[in-house]
């Protein structure tokens, strides 16, 4: 629980935006190839979420994928 709260926090949200953004910076200008298209590709997914504000992990545990109301049912608890 205190994990998707801080993952669906402002804070969390930048940590994910930030996460993105060097996964993808690593697979374009270290790894590069075919791995680093691969980490590009894959550093998208917590950049979306950063920036859309849905969160990956809280879906798999249990809350809503919308930050919004995961936070709105966190708050309830």
């Amino acid at each position: 629980m205190q994990f998707v709260k801080f993952m669906t926090s402002n804070t969390g949200r930048g940590a994910r935006i930030l996460l993105g953004l060097l996964v993808i910076a690593l697979g374009q200008f270290v790894v590069q190839g075919t791995p680093g298209l691969i980490m590009t590709i894959v550093g998208l997914i917590p950049l979306a979420g950063g920036l859309f504000d849905f969160c990956l992990f809280g879906k798999l545990l249990g809350y809503p994928l919308k930050g919004a109301a995961a936070r709105a049912q966190l708050a309830k608890k």
